[in-house]
């Protein structure tokens, strides 16, 4: 397995489509949730991304600070199905904060996590700030991480 972060014009056609693709399965079909998937935050972002054999497996966007909110932010955080349940989803959290905090200097970690995924993300240290609030018909809460 192999991690690369790529900017948005680091791209090849071939890793785009499939990030897209994989993100409509998982956020749009899997979970029965027509919203406008594709929204103007992929160029300013960078993209956290898990191969095997040059096939994707798992995947979130980084955006930086003064992107879409105030702090920096995790998103779109996904595996691939055929994936689940072997850890990676954690891996890949793991691998994230550490870009922000290490590399990015980032004292804060924002995200906003479906409401069932609390416990996930609370393992990584992040705490809930929010009331829950429906967001494209799934329950939310944001959710921060301070270092």
């Amino acid at each position: 397995m192999e991690w690369s972060l790529k900017s948005f014009e680091q791209f090849t056609l071939e890793e785009l489509y499939s990030v897209l693709k994989e993100r409509v399965l998982v956020f749009v079909v899997e979970q029965e949730c027509p919203y406008p998937e594709i929204d103007d935050y992929d160029q300013t972002s960078y993209h956290l991304l898990l191969k095997e054999q040059n096939k994707l497996i798992a995947y979130c966007r980084l955006l930086p600070s003064n992107t879409k909110y105030e702090e920096a932010s995790i998103g779109r955080v996904l595996v691939k199905e055929s994936y689940r349940n072997l850890g990676l989803a954690h891996k890949l959290m793991e691998q994230a904060v550490t870009i922000m905090k290490e590399e990015w200097n980032e004292p804060i970690i924002k995200l906003q996590a479906q409401s069932h995924l609390q416990g996930f993300y609370g393992k990584h240290g992040f705490k809930v700030v929010s009331e829950e609030y429906m967001d494209d018909g799934i329950p939310h809460v944001d959710m921060l991480l301070k270092f």
